[in-house]
């Protein structure tokens, strides 16, 4: 018996676009996620304006705190770029996920909480085996995964792509502070080993996200950061630490048969630059418009087009952190502010 008209693998901020997207097309949808609301997840939570606009565009509004720009920061020098046109918005994992999943709701979509354990293509069906009581089947003509870096539906059509090497891999870990937010910009302070992004995510609390190589201490890099460690002073921790990684994840193809990857599960880089959730709003929009025209080959031109400045320019700056030119991504950027604010427009927009 077909399921819906589109089943969505993967009930995260991406999956949950990508529910609302095809509902307001009209579509019938199935979200399938064994996890309960809200999800939370390690991440920067720093929406860039045009993530914040894809947002607004579904009829999501979540609460946060208002991000003006991004500052990049290490012990001799300090650049900022304010946006130019409208600002971001720093919102906890938890806040963002509630808002999509209400939204979702409101439009009609559907959802099953349990987790898929097979899949397999016919000629004008996608058959999922999932998890319950008794193992059964749902089918659906299309289907999309949005269900993670480490995505089971990738591996189990066989598109991961070529893993890292060990030693190459970054991860990322994340946790709240009581404190009231000292600036209205994400600023990443770059430490010899590790990026420390700072989020303001309420009129009360900053997120800190720690980016590097394992292993990764989050009390060890803020305290090797004078000037952050001097910010957070005594300020409590108001969430456990949660980790992500390895960032960096190959698909062989995002498209296979009648199934899609979006998101974390289509590829990822490294969150560097902060955009992820911007380029995975796309790819949902992108996504669902390439499953109601019956054209998976229009998903891989726009899936290409829309993380094109996303892979170079992050691939770029991840190869500057792991080199010997670490400790001057930070004065050259100070030293070049105008070719600094091209960038950070460009990956916001």
């Amino acid at each position: 018996m077909t399921a819906a008209e589109l089943i969505v693998v993967g009930g995260g901020p991406v999956g949950l676009a990508c529910a609302i997207e095809a509902r307001l097309s009209g579509m019938d949808v199935l979200v399938v996620e064994p996890r309960p609301a809200p999800i939370d997840k390690a991440c920067g939570e720093g929406l860039m304006p045009g993530a914040l606009a894809a947002l607004h565009r579904i009829g999501v509004d979540p609460p946060g705190r208002t991000i003006a720009g991004i500052a990049y920061v290490d012990a001799e020098s300090r650049v900022e770029h304010r946006f130019v046109e409208r600002p971001g918005r720093g919102v906890r994992r938890t806040t963002l996920h509630s808002a999509l999943e209400r939204r979702a709701v409101e439009v009609g979509a559907r959802f099953l909480r349990t987790r898929v354990t097979g899949v397999v293509q016919e000629r004008s069906r996608v058959v999922l085996t999932v998890a319950t009581d008794t193992p059964s089947e749902v089918d659906t003509p299309w289907l999309i995964a949005a269900d993670g870096l480490h995505s089971p539906v990738r591996r189990m059509l066989g598109l991961d792509g070529r893993a890292q090497p060990s030693a190459r891999r970054r991860f990322g870990i994340r946790r709240h502070y009581e404190v009231e937010p000292w600036t209205d910009l994400v600023e990443v302070h770059w430490s010899p080993t590790a990026e420390a992004y700072v989020t303001p995510v309420d009129d009360h609390t900053v997120g800190v996200a720690i980016l590097g190589a394992r292993p990764l201490d989050q009390a060890a890099v803020v305290g090797a950061i004078p000037e952050l460690a001097g910010r957070l002073g005594s300020a409590l921790p108001v969430s456990d630490v949660r980790g992500a990684g390895p960032l960096l994840q190959r698909s062989r193809a995002r498209t296979h048969g009648r199934v899609l990857l979006a998101g974390d599960a289509s590829g990822y880089v490294d969150a560097l630059t902060g955009e992820g959730m911007r380029v995975g709003f796309a790819q949902a929009r992108a996504a669902v418009a390439a499953v109601r025209a019956g054209n998976t080959e229009q998903y891989e031109r726009a899936w290409r087009a829309t993380t094109r400045d996303f892979r170079m320019l992050t691939s770029g700056l991840v190869v500057a952190a792991r080199s010997r030119w670490r400790p001057r991504i930070v004065p050259t950027a100070a030293g070049r502010p105008e070719l600094f604010g091209t960038i950070v427009e460009r990956l916001s927009r």
